[in-house]
Formats: C-alpha cells, structure tokens, sequence
C-alpha cells in the first residue's frame, strides 16, 4: 500500500487543544492524512468541527461508533484511529475500535482507570490489535540521546532521579472554569487522579524510558491544594527503581509561574545528566571529573546516538520541540500501522500505557494510607 496511512480522529473539536495539536503533528510527521473525524460527542458541535478542517460531511460523523461503522465499509477508510477525548471515553472508543480491526492511538494517560486500562489490554490480546499511547516527551531527540547514554550504561549504575513536571494553570479556583480545566477536575471525566494522571504520568513514563528501568515502589502524598477539588492537584513521590536507584517525583498544576516546567535529572556512578523539556534541544551531561558537557541536537550533530538522529529534522541552531516530538509519534505509528515497526519507536507502547495507569493507582493509593510505601505492580506495601 502507498500513499498516507489514513486516520480518522475521536474527540479534538471546536475549542479543544490537543486535538490540533495532533493534527498538527500528524501533518508534520508527512506519512499520515486525516481522512474521517466523530470530533465532539455533540452531533451539532462535530459536524461544524469537521466542515472548520475540511472533512467531506459524509466523514464528519456524529458518534464515534457511527465513525467506526463508516469507516470501516470503506475501500478507502480510515487505517487507524487516534483518540483525543477526556480520560473516560479513552476505553470504550478503544475496545471497539480494536474489536472493528482499526490500530488506535491514544492520547495520555491510557483510561481514565486502572481497570478500564486492563479492559483495553485485553481487546488488544483478543483481537491482536496495536495500540499505542502519546507520551510526547519520548519523541524528543535529547531525551532518547539521554536514554542511549543512560539505560546504556555508558556511565555506569543509576543512583538517583529527580523528575519534576510542575505547572501554574490551575493556581486558582477560577482557573478550573475553562473547557481544558473543567474535565480534569472531574472525577467523572478525568478518572481517579487530577495532576497525577495528567501530567504525573509524564514524569513517570520519562524515568523509565531515560534509565531503561521499571520503577518498583512508592510513597506518594497527593493534595488538593485548592479548596473545593475533588482530584489532587498537587503531589510528590519517592520511589524506588528495579536495581535499586532511588528518585523523587514531583507533578503539580498550582505551582504559580511555571509554564510546562517539565525536567529530569539522573545521576549515574559515573556523571550526571539533565534534561529541561522548555529548552529540549540541549543535554546537560556532567562527568566525574572531567568539564561539563552540553549536548546539543541537530542533524549535523554526528556524535549523537541513532535514536536521536532517527527523529532529528532540522540543521542545529533549529529549534525543535513540541510539535515535532509529537510528529514523531505519528510518523512511527504510522510506519507500524504499514507493518514497519521502528527499532525504538517514539511511541509508548501498550504495556507502557497500562503501567502509567498502575502509577496512578499506587500514587492514589499511598497517599489514601498516609504515603504508605506501595508496590507499583501489585498495590501491597
């Protein structure tokens, strides 16, 4: 088959923001064209939606089952689905899309529960259908340069971690009255967590994609720290890696200031790395005993690893960032769709997906026991 590998998109109407950004991205990753779109569980809402990015009106559905049914009668429908809706319509768009023979990719975190997690795992293993979930921050160049020289072992055993995603848009109770803050502090829209989940499920996804390691246990202290929410918007985790490194986790919303504050630090026996998300073309690598070393991206930049140069677009001195990491994404699940599946995908995986629902299950509940240790796989302390 040539061509595009043609998608059709669940959720990203009028007003949302990530549903562009998918867009977006899937336009500058060149290998995939949006083809069908259910883009609001309003009828009216999808089909203004559709006709604003051009889909024909017989694509622009009005559910995202009649979607699934379209499509699928198609010679020429869509070859994969991507999922850009609040938290708790991730599983049943997923299932059924699995169960109609379409690949999915789903946006962050998986579901909006552990179980409903499982719940796509197992249409995946019954149907033997791909899904893979939009953890951007992987699809960085300097963060897979940082995951090469770290879960690589180039500088010996990871001794500790500090990741921190730390945002200001939610400080106060006000900010929650806007349609990207209204659903996430919904328990019924976003799930079981609120910061955690959102963007806690980043930071975890990056500790184990950079150290190459699962992360084991935690004690987590989760809080709402404005009045009146339901779901945490503010916490901290220490845990535990699988051979024996230890880190801290920070994700918070009310953090007044802080922009998309996301950033890591390892320290390996032998140097130190960081990697700040808001400057993500530089790597920060610090050597024992030798001068610091800032690690730059860039096409010409020929010392870098294959998984760096693999996403990388542009000459240095070129900013690439959000849109591209995101662009990476698609142009790896697209090639997978086609039966291509790259050496390290940009893409997490499944499994990935289900262990980020994990992490927040265990967050939720070491915090519910006053941040009782707690085993990520598993629950016990």
């Amino acid at each position: 088959m040539s061509g595009p590998v043609r998608y059709a998109m669940v959720g990203g109407g009028e007003g949302a923001f990530i549903g562009p950004v998918h867009r977006t991205a899937a336009a500058i990753a060149g290998n995939c064209r949006l083809v069908a779109g259910a883009l609001s569980s309003d009828p009216d809402k999808a089909r203004r939606s559709g006709a604003a990015i051009g889909l024909p009106p017989e694509r622009s559905y009005a559910s995202w089952r009649e979607l699934l049914d379209g499509e699928r009668g198609r010679s020429d429908g869509a070859e994969f689905v991507a999922i850009v809706t609040p938290n708790h319509v991730h599983a049943p768009v997923a299932i059924a899309a699995l169960e109609a023979g379409f690949p999915v990719l789903c946006d962050k975190p998986l579901a909006d529960t552990l179980e409903a997690a499982e719940a796509i795992g197992e249409a995946a293993a019954r149907t033997g259908g791909l899904l893979a979930v939009t953890h951007t921050y992987t699809g960085y160049p300097m963060a897979r340069q940082a995951r090469e020289l770290v879960a690589g072992g180039r500088f010996g055993a990871v001794r500790r971690v500090a990741v921190k995603y730390t945002q200001g848009w939610l400080a106060k109770a006000e900010d929650a009255a806007g349609k990207q803050a209204e659903w996430r502090v919904d328990p019924e829209r976003s799930g079981l967590a609120g910061a955690f989940g959102d963007i806690g499920t980043h930071a975890f996804n990056l500790v184990e994609f950079v150290t190459g390691e699962k992360m084991t246990r935690l004690a987590a202290e989760l809080r709402a720290a404005v009045a009146g929410r339901r779901l945490d918007d503010d916490g901290m985790a220490l845990f535990h890696l699988e051979n024996g490194g230890r880190g801290t986790l920070v994700a918070s919303q009310v953090c007044t200031g802080d922009a998309n504050g996301l950033a890591i630090s390892v320290w390996c026996e032998e140097a130190g790395l960081h990697w700040d998300q808001e400057q993500p073309n530089h790597l920060r690598v610090a050597p024992r005993g030798k001068p610091e070393e800032i690690w730059s991206a860039g096409a010409d930049r020929q010392y870098l690893g294959r998984p760096a140069m693999g996403v990388t677009r542009t000459p240095s001195g070129h900013p690439e960032g959000y849109l591209e990491a995101f662009a990476n994404i698609y142009r790896d699940f697209a090639d997978a769709v086609r039966g291509h599946v790259p050496e390290q995908p940009s893409y997490a995986s499944l499994a990935d997906g289900i262990r980020g629902m994990r992490f927040i299950q265990a967050a939720h509940d070491s915090s519910a026991r006053g941040a009782a240790w707690t085993d990520i796989d598993g629950g016990g302390q």
